[in-house]
């Protein structure tokens, strides 16, 4: 696993993950990747993990079984959303065969690489998938990537059911000038560099700037404000990668200001994430007691969770006690929350190449409530800056071109996780319902696509009495291709156990 400790480990044998905190989580250990030019690469030949006993193995793959009503499932994508499919899956179904395909070498998607590293507890849920992994009817497949290694076409051929639960992993671009300026980064990006995701390890942020800007204020715009003004002594004890840990110690960033087109009604964050902002130490908040004027009448008419976020941020602007008001007096780095403002431009710097700020349009809201709409006014504000992070929200994409997709809605057209018009077509995740949610609601909306898989089967509606060759029909086809492909099955690649 490309770990906390930033690079990959391993010796003649495997790669194993380095990180302590990863290592305790997940215990997972995957194929060595080909050195080459002094730097790790990932290996391009896919890597098949699987969990049956030594005792039981019979070759470099697990004979597949093709006994009639044996279903061979398919789940495209290893995150949240396929774990719990694959879970329940297994759990309510003794027959089934689940085979997990990734296109990292290493499953558990965000939970691994988009979770705060200050956050272990959120990671937890690896544990679960672990549990899940270990059964000997599913397979983990890393390193394949559904659309360009293999279509969806051919995994239906091989499979009686496929679940798409590949998330989203796509950004959402900001569409104003001066996007593609140095300096500028999404948040995607910015949480895959100091997790140590492997597309984004290239990075290098610029963190020159005393000033940064984060376009969003949902939990992981708090996140990433917290990575950014953190103690150093605190980040070490978390799960950064090195290369990150050492390019935030020589970090210059001092304020952080979290841009939101609307009001502190409409705020994404939960109070969770607020909480430790306002606690972070070395760092007082600068919020504006005039943005919150009046909220204190509404708070009686608040649903609960939104009414304590709202009293939290209340707080935060009252007048400190003599205690809280010595420690911010000696605190360095601060943050603040700003309302009613939407990017139109990013500012460049005399160069033309750099960020030098950002112009915002003063918006104001018209409805009330979740259903608020920002409206500009025709004023502007410059913000200087030479750090802007957008946090503006994950995108899907389509993975085939005959799998239907709803390009403005971002998600696959479904029907309780059943793809329309294409029966043994399933999906689950952000990408049936958008980027929205908790792990746990990921969790029930993957068993509700599971149940429906289960109930197709029962009802007949999907057929799987006639065989299916599964993971090995893959295999063929892969070999036919050629290239470094084949290696996924073939001695090349180490097959080792969890």
């Amino acid at each position: 696993m490309y770990a906390g400790g930033g690079e990959w480990a391993g010796s003649s044998g495997g790669v194993a993950c380095v990180s302590v905190q990863c290592r305790a989580q997940c215990g997972l250990v995957f194929a060595m990747a080909a050195r080459c030019g002094g730097m790790w690469r990932l290996p391009r030949c896919p890597l098949l993990v699987r969990t049956v006993p030594a005792a039981r193995r019979t070759g470099s793959e697990r004979r597949l079984s093709s006994k009639p009503q044996t279903p061979q499932i398919c789940i495209v994508g290893s995150g949240p959303a396929g774990f719990y499919t694959a879970q329940h899956l297994l759990k309510h179904h003794t027959q089934a065969v689940v085979d997990i395909y990734e296109k990292l070498p290493v499953p558990f998607g965000l939970v691994r690489f988009g979770v705060a590293p200050d956050h272990p507890e959120v990671k937890n849920v690896i544990n679960t998938f672990t549990q899940t992994a270990r059964s000997e009817r599913c397979n983990f497949i890393g390193n394949v990537t559904v659309g360009a290694d293999v279509t969806v076409e051919e995994l239906q051929r091989a499979y009686h059911a496929v679940v798409l639960s590949y998330g989203a992993e796509d950004k959402r671009e900001l569409g104003i000038p001066g996007e593609q300026l140095q300096g500028v980064y999404s948040a995607r990006d910015f949480v895959g560099w100091y997790n140590g995701l492997p597309d984004n390890r290239h990075l290098f942020p610029d963190l020159s700037s005393e000033t940064a800007v984060i376009l969003g204020q949902g939990n992981v715009a708090l996140d990433i404000a917290r990575m950014l003004l953190s103690p150093l002594e605190l980040l070490r004890k978390t799960d950064v990668t090195e290369p990150s840990l050492e390019a935030l110690s020589q970090s210059r960033v001092k304020k952080v200001w979290l841009i939101g087109r609307r009001g502190p009604l409409q705020v994404a964050f939960t109070i969770k994430e607020l909480r430790e902002m306002l606690n972070l130490p070395g760092t007082r908040p600068v919020n504006d007691p005039s943005d919150f004027q009046g909220l204190g009448d509404v708070l009686k008419d608040l649903p609960r969770p939104r009414k304590r976020l709202t009293e939290l941020l209340l707080k935060s602007v009252e007048p400190p006690g003599e205690k809280e008001a010595a420690r911010r007096a000696q605190c360095q780095r601060e943050w603040g929350l700003r309302f009613l403002r939407s990017p139109v431009a990013v500012i460049p710097g005399d160069d033309g190449k750099r960020a030098a700020g950002v112009r915002l349009s003063v918006t104001r809201l018209e409805g009330s409530g979740d259903k608020a709409v920002a409206v500009p006014t025709g004023e502007t504000e410059d913000i200087p800056c030479g750090l802007i992070l957008s946090s503006i929200g994950y995108r899907s994409v389509p993975i085939c071109p005959d799998v239907p997709f709803l390009p403005k809605q971002g998600i696959i057209p479904n029907t309780m996780g059943r793809v329309h018009g294409a029966p043994g077509l399933y999906c689950s995740g952000w990408v049936k319902r958008g980027p929205t949610g908790v792990i746990t609601t990921t969790m029930t909306d993957s068993f509700d696509t599971a149940q429906a898989l289960l109930e197709d089967v029962k009802s007949g509606a999907l057929n799987s009495s006639d065989p299916r060759a599964g993971a090995s029909a893959i295999r063929e086809l892969l070999l036919l291709r050629g290239g470094d492909l084949p290696g996924v099955f073939s001695s090349t690649c180490h097959v080792m156990s969890f």
